[in-house]
């Protein structure tokens, strides 16, 4: 995200990126924003199908369930349940995979870059949870069942935020565009540790233990035979797919929230080539992959059953929807607290620091993506249902309320960042062409990013 500064000289926040980096995070904005557009779809028809006449045939097909009982795990679920915790994990799997790049070749990486977007993450993600609790707290009291939504709007998708830009038409400069993708991934992972640890109530260790016999085989299989599975397509679903649906299970059954198993075995994969030669190693071959079937068809059918809530209903109309503390608190989350998060992290950062703003990059800028950051959508909704069950009335005002600041941090942003397109096209004409004085490159001289 930035240029490694000299030694003794102040580091430039939002410079531009090295060539390789720029295309690297370019292939993966495009894959993310066609996902992104598919999943504004799958959201659109649902909430379309659930403020109809023909409402209850939508939740009936979301509510039926069916599966079998497989090693003393009782999967009879409903399908809402199966593209919550099933669906996920695909996408929780190429998560696991893009954090360990990050963490191995990516920004991530280094201390140095790694800093601005992991202080702007934890900002993002504090400061909405705590407008939630204070929201909470004045209705019903530091104890009431409202806390329970606390980490509803922390939450980022990256997908429906870089789908907006698309839309929009943005040529946000690059380094932009890879903070907001590196915060993103710093946010999941957070949202990650969120669900492990706070959303697991009953666990049950000998089912955990059980999981480590399929995950040490996946390791050891992906490492040995990295080769073979990048060069025959059949080999992963074969042989690595069975062990992963094996883990899912045995994860699902010890309490803890199933998506979790896509993020370990994720980390399993290498990132780097086992046999020492340059070239792109397994993690990212899996992720070319199977983020087609992520994007096109896991997130779209979750987003689908998940986003699908009856906004006004001739029996209740909307007065249960506005009194509701959760919804104010979520909305005011996703659409305030993420500014002010990201926003107060990062000017902490260049207040206590040698960092200074580079010159392409400035604080109103950086105010478009933080506006964009308050889109959360997936992770979100995935929290709402594990806060409140699916049940509460609680749950359909936080989806209701998901939608609602999303769509308002979407329409924020793109009144912000449109008016600035000018610029940023000015910006992006300057990063198209090669600054190097050999006229190379960086990509061909970085082996180490291969």
């Amino acid at each position: 995200m930035t240029n490694t500064p000299s030694s003794g000289s102040p580091k430039n926040l939002f410079s531009r990126p090295s060539y390789s980096e720029s295309v690297r995070i370019g292939d993966i904005l495009r894959k993310e924003t066609v996902g992104g557009l598919v999943l504004i779809v799958g959201a659109v028809l649902a909430l379309i199908w659930a403020n109809t006449p023909m409402r209850d045939s939508y939740f009936a097909l979301r509510d039926f369930h069916f599966g079998p009982t497989l090693f003393g795990v009782d999967l009879n679920l409903s399908i809402g349940h199966w593209a919550a915790d099933a669906l996920l994990a695909v996408f929780f799997f190429l998560t696991g995979l893009e954090l360990k790049k990050e963490f191995v070749i990516g920004d991530l990486r280094n201390v140095k870059t790694a800093a601005v977007p992991v202080a702007a993450a934890f900002g993002g993600v504090a400061v909405p949870a705590i407008i939630f609790v204070i929201v909470a707290a004045a209705s019903g009291g530091f104890g009431s069942e409202l806390m329970q939504g606390w980490a509803i709007p922390t939450a980022t998708d990256i997908a429906f935020a870089v789908a907006v830009l698309a839309v929009i038409g943005s040529s946000l400069p690059t380094a932009l565009r890879i903070f907001l993708l590196t915060l993103a991934v710093v946010d999941d992972l957070i949202a990650i540790v969120i669900i492990a640890f706070v959303f697991t109530d009953d666990l049950k260790p000998a089912y955990l233990a059980l999981s480590l016999i399929p995950i040490i085989l996946f390791t050891v299989l992906a490492r040995t035979l990295a080769k073979f599975f990048a060069t025959r397509l059949w080999a992963a679903w074969v042989i690595l797919l069975p062990l992963g649906i094996v883990t899912w299970i045995f994860v699902f059954g010890s309490g803890i929230h199933a998506t979790i198993a896509g993020v370990i075995l994720g980390f399993c994969v290498p990132v780097k080539r086992t046999d020492g030669r340059e070239g792109i190693g397994l993690a990212e071959q899996f992720e070319h992959r199977f983020r087609p079937l992520s994007s096109g068809f896991c997130i779209p059918v979750f987003a689908f059953f998940a986003a699908g809530v009856t906004v006004i209903s001739p029996e209740s109309g909307s007065g249960g929807l506005l009194t509701d503390p959760v919804f104010w608190g979520i909305v005011l989350g996703l659409v305030l607290g993420k500014p002010i998060g990201i926003m107060g992290s990062t000017w902490v950062l260049t207040k206590f620091t040698k960092a200074s703003l580079d010159k392409d990059a400035k604080w109103g800028d950086l105010f478009g993506v933080t506006l964009l950051a308050g889109i959360g959508f997936t992770v979100s909704l995935l929290v709402s249902e594990l806060s409140f069950g699916l049940e509460s009335a609680h749950y359909e005002h936080a989806k209701v309320a998901i939608l609602a600041g999303s769509f308002i941090a979407a329409i924020l942003g793109a009144l912000w960042l449109i008016p600035r397109n000018r610029r940023y096209k000015e910006i992006a004409a300057r990063e198209s062409r090669d600054d190097n004085k050999d006229g190379i490159p960086d990509v061909y001289q970085q082996g180490e990013d291969n």
